[in-house]
């Protein structure tokens, strides 16, 4: 029994502890900034900023529904694990003239979780198609000016994502289409910027004590 022990412990577990690792490379350090400095959605609408705040930004477009399910899935599996976090919150941009449809949305998203950080901006389409563009990633709204990425907006205005994914190279955003996109991804990449915060007020606390 010993000798297994020992076995184990030095041909096994070396391999076991790699492949964990390898495997989790992302989730141990900071989450990659590929856009420096975003445009505040607040240019948009002043009553909704994204400067001090930790943001999953969408684009729904003009075919609200068609495209509940995206919003379904993202709450699911994003919203409803980190929405208890005071800074979190989800911003979806519509074009102007959606605004009961948007509404209806988010009565329907409020019988499944609480959506008191879900906002809704609303542009004409030089303003949202402008807004994109700022964002500086290598994707395209569609005709209705939607997308079925969204993206992970830090406190100070920077777009973050995944340089070195297995499957895209550079990573922008994430697919609320793809269930596995977001249990696979998207909540390994909220988790790591949400520790870094957290571990920067720490940090902070614990040199204010000095």
């Amino acid at each position: 029994m010993k000798k297994k022990v020992v076995l184990f412990i030095l041909f096994v577990f070396p391999v076991v502890a790699y492949l964990f690792f390898a495997s989790g490379v992302n989730n141990f350090g900071k989450l990659p900034i590929l856009t420096e400095k975003v445009p505040d959605i607040a240019e948009m609408d002043p009553n909704v900023q994204l400067k001090d705040k930790i943001t999953v930004l969408g684009f729904l477009g003009n075919d609200l529904d068609n495209k509940k399910g995206y919003a379904f899935n993202l709450n699911q599996k994003i919203y409803k694990r980190f929405g208890e976090f005071n800074d979190f919150q989800v911003v979806m941009v519509v074009p102007e003239g959606n605004e009961s449809k948007a509404m209806e949305l988010k009565k329907e998203l409020g019988e499944l979780s609480e959506v008191d950080k879900w906002y809704f901006v609303y542009g004409s389409e030089d303003e949202i198609q402008s807004y994109f563009k700022g964002l500086g990633t290598n994707l395209h709204l569609g005709n209705d000016l939607s997308t079925p990425y969204v993206f992970i907006i830090d406190k100070d205005l920077a777009l973050r994502g995944r340089n070195d994914d297995e499957d895209e190279g550079m990573k922008y955003g994430f697919d609320t289409s793809s269930v596995a996109d977001l249990n696979n991804k998207m909540v390994d990449d909220v988790k790591i910027i949400l520790a870094e915060y957290r571990l920067a007020l720490k940090k902070n606390n614990a040199d204010r004590i000095k």
